[in-house]
C-alpha cells in the first residue's frame, strides 16, 4: 500500500510557478533519481492531471512506499 506524505511546496517551485507536485518513492522523502511530476499554474488539463496522481492505487503492489505530494 502507498501512504501519502504532504509536504508544502519548495522555494524552487514556486519561483517556477508549481501548484502541485506528486513524487513515487520508497522513502519518506524524494531522491535525486526519483521523477517529480509537477502541475503549473495555468497548466491546461491541471486539475484531471492533478486528480490522476494523487490516485496511486495502481502503485499498491509495487517496490514504491510512499507518494509526497507538495502543495
Amino acid at each position: 500500500m502507498v501512504r501519502k506524505v504532504y509536504k508544502k511546496l519548495t522555494e524552487e517551485q514556486k519561483k517556477r510557478s508549481v501548484i502541485f507536485s506528486s513524487c513515487l518513492s520508497t522513502d519518506r522523502y524524494e531522491h535525486e533519481s526519483d521523477y517529480i511530476h509537477e502541475v503549473f499554474v495555468g497548466e491546461i488539463g491541471g486539475e484531471k492531471k492533478i486528480e490522476r496522481l494523487l490516485d496511486d492505487k495502481f502503485f499498491s503492489k509495487s517496490h514504491f512506499k510512499f507518494n509526497i505530494i507538495r502543495r
